[in-house]
């Protein structure tokens, strides 16, 4: 049994990763830590645990953790695990670390985009980009894997193979996504009260957001050079989802035509055709939120306008899942050697 310790355990992500866990037949969770809960049971923060977890909440200790677990879920906030890293830790345990501390490779970056000094850079280079069905080769020997954040998972994965392939110019890519309040964490703030949430949909971050550099660098990677993309996030009054409509200018051929509908579903299904988790849908057939919510799927389709010469991609996810806590399972199962599915197969919740 892969032994298991999660840090900041009674936070949303936290809490799917136990949900998950907890079904994993491979699995034992052995830490659950929250500086807010210490010594309490868990299953009082979450009654929905009743009778299924016996534990108290820790601290997080990861000197004594490490001595515990075999893989370390950090669902913290950013800084956390870089303020703390050490080698000795790595050499007795894995790490999973949900927050952005580990994900982009210029530090300069991460320190202008996130405001905070990065406490161990030096594992910055080491540290592999957990976004499994593009870097599996390398998840699966990995120590350290940074979890890709929610909208970024759900917006490289909608426009990685058009990219890769060059059929749109990656300059022109503009992604404009929504997402369920549960992306914005469980702490109390006024913004995401119910009353101010309610009956109202609203952008944030706009330019400035910071999964906006995220998205540049792993998409920069499948285009072959630096590139910039506009990025707006909205908040939405739905508990989980993740939806984002991507558009971007079709590169015309050298006859002046555009590619057909046949050779971006091609270029779709080169990458994707053998993805558990990926589902290119049908023709005129467009992701929803509500299909996809409490599963570890994505659900992926596209428009070409040929009026305008551009196309239109779509992509949805469970933001809690596949952009949290299931893709750091999918991590963890690639880096044990385990089937990558295991404990993650089970169908969207509806309704």
């Amino acid at each position: 049994m892969i032994k298991a310790g999660i840090i900041g355990a009674t936070g949303y992500a936290g809490a799917e990763l136990v949900r998950i866990l907890l079904g994993h037949k491979d699995v034992e969770i052995k830490w659950l830590g929250s500086r807010s809960y210490i010594d309490k049971k868990y299953a009082s923060v979450y009654q929905n645990m009743f009778q299924l977890i016996e534990g108290n909440c820790l601290d997080d200790n990861i000197e004594e953790l490490v001595k515990q677990a075999d893989v370390v879920f950090t669902a913290t906030p950013q800084g956390f695990l870089a303020s703390v890293m050490k080698e000795a830790y790595l050499e007795q345990a894995k790490f999973i670390d949900l927050s952005a501390d580990y994900r982009l490779k210029d530090v300069k970056i991460y320190e202008q985009w996130y405001k905070i000094e990065h406490k161990s850079p030096q594992f910055i280079q080491e540290a592999v980009y957990g976004l499994c069905e593009i870097n599996r080769g390398q998840v699966k020997d990995a120590r350290l894997v940074a979890n890709p954040g929610c909208y970024t998972t759900c917006s490289i994965l909608t426009a990685y193979p058009l990219v890769r392939e060059g059929l749109i110019d990656a300059d022109t890519l503009i992604i404009d996504a929504k997402s369920g309040t549960s992306g914005a964490g469980r702490g109390a703030k006024t913004a995401n009260l119910f009353c101010e949430v309610n009956e109202n949909i609203k952008a944030y971050g706009i330019t400035s957001h910071r999964h906006t550099p995220e998205i540049e660098e792993q998409l920069g990677y499948a285009a072959g050079r630096k590139m910039t993309v506009s990025f707006t996030p909205h908040l939405v009054p739905m508990n989980r989802g993740i939806l984002a409509c991507e558009y971007a200018s079709l590169i015309k051929k050298p006859d002046g035509s555009l590619p057909s509908e046949s050779e971006i579903r091609g270029a779709y299904e080169k990458y994707y055709s053998g993805e558990k988790f990926i589902r290119l849908l049908e023709p005129d057939v467009f992701p929803e939120t509500k299909w996809v919510e409490g599963s570890n799927f994505v659900d992926i389709n596209f428009k070409i306008d040929e009026r305008t010469g551009r196309i239109i991609m779509i992509g949805a996810l469970d933001n809690l899942v596949k952009g949290a806590a299931g893709q750091a399972v999918q991590n963890m199962n690639l880096m044990f050697g385990l089937e990558e599915s295991e404990g993650l197969a089970f169908v969207p919740l509806f309704p």
